[in-house]
Parts: structure tokens; sequence; C-alpha cells
């Protein structure tokens, strides 16, 4: 799965001297216009700064939250998170609001509908795994439930990538996750694609070390940074 930290190398390789700013740094964060440093995936488009900003890496609780993540980072298979993002409030409406009982209702003219959707990723082995994730949700209530199986594989540390090399796409912990998940009936969930989904919701800090949003999920505390 090209998931976010792979947006992420491969913004660090475009060239930027086509704009005044922002400026990238040895460190390999990005000083924008308003003197925050980010890293280049999430410093020139409008909307990715707003979700790296606000939301992504700080933590997600909630069935319905956990279970939209989940879903929309094995829709992103192949494709560019911005892609995912812009289409989400079309995902939300299509999916339900990604409702676990909803979803795990749908049945062969659901996914006719969906595949008819032009308006999100009309892909069938994706949209037959949200369903089947939906199901998996709900059979899970059972043994703890979503959020407690998924926030139950945070490591014992976090990542300090100080350049987007030394940033992971996986991690024993997402390796491990992946294999339960998988057992449990759940698809689309391939360790890249789970450490995506563990980065996305907090359960692990991979901010750059002097990005203005290193440590601050308050998962990690200052140690983290």
């Amino acid at each position: 799965m090209q998931n976010i930290t792979d947006t992420q190398r491969s913004a660090a390789t475009q060239d930027t001297a086509a704009t005044d700013h922002p400026v990238a740094d040895s460190a390999g964060s990005i000083l924008c216009e308003d003197g925050l440093r980010r890293p280049l995936w999430a410093a020139k488009d409008p909307l990715l700064r707003e979700y790296y900003d606000t939301e992504w890496g700080m933590p997600v609780h909630g069935e319905a939250e956990l279970f939209e993540r989940l879903v929309l980072e094995g829709f992103q298979s192949g494709l560019s998170w911005a892609t995912i993002l812009r289409k989400r409030p079309a995902f939300r409406e299509a999916f339900a609001g990604f409702s676990p009982d909803a979803v795990a209702q749908f049945g062969p003219d659901d996914v006719e509908r969906l595949m008819a959707d032009e308006r999100i990723v009309r892909n069938r082995r994706k949209i037959d795994a949200a369903i089947a994730n939906a199901r998996a949700v709900v059979e899970l209530r059972a043994d703890g439930g979503l959020d407690q199986l998924l926030w139950s594989y945070r490591p014992d540390h976090t990542p300090e990538p100080r350049t987007m090399e030394e940033v992971p796409s996986r991690s024993p912990e997402s390796e491990a996750l992946a294999k339960e998940l998988k057992r449990r009936g759940f698809g689309f969930v391939g360790p890249v694609t789970v450490f995506a989904l563990m980065e996305a919701v907090g359960i692990v800090d991979t901010h750059l070390v002097d990005s203005h949003r290193r440590g601050t999920s308050g998962v990690w505390g200052e140690a983290a940074g």
C-alpha cells in the first residue's frame, strides 16, 4: 500500500525550487511561510496541510471512528492519500457514516450501488473488504472491540525520525497486528497499511522531530521528541 509515509518520501524528492516557500533544510523538514515546520507532503496542498495540522497522528478512539480510518487506508492502496481525503465526505455518505452495523448489512445491491458511485473509489475487492471488515468489527465486540485490539499493539517506543528516509513504513507491531486482523476476518490489512493506520490514529508518532506537530498527540510526552 502506498501509505502516507510513501507519500512523504515521494514528496521529499520533488523539486521545490519553483516556489519562494516552503523551504527545505538538511533535517528534512520544511519551513513554511507561517513559520512552522512540516514534512514536504504536508507543506503545499492546503487540504493535506489542514489534515496534518489538525488530525494526522492525534489519538483516535471509538469503533466507528477507527473503522472509518481502517476502511480508508484500505481504499488508499495504490492511490495518493490526497485522493482519498478529497473523497472522504462521499465515502462517509456511501458507507452509512461508517457505522459498522449498517455496513455489515450491505448486500449485492449495495455493492452494485457503490460500484456505480463515481464519487468514491470503485474497486470491487476494496468494497467487498470494507463490508467484510464491518462484519469482523461487529464480531470483535465479543472480545473487547476494535478500539481495544488496535491500541493493544501500541509499542513501548515510537520512532524519532529526523529525515524522511528515517520514517519507517512498517514495524514488528504492525506485522503482528496485521496478522491478528487477518485471523479475525479483516481484509486489506497488510503490515504497511496497518502501520499507516497506526500513524494516522496516534498509536505511533512518526512526525519529524523538528516538526511543529511532534509530540502534540499527548500519547508519548516530551521524551518522544
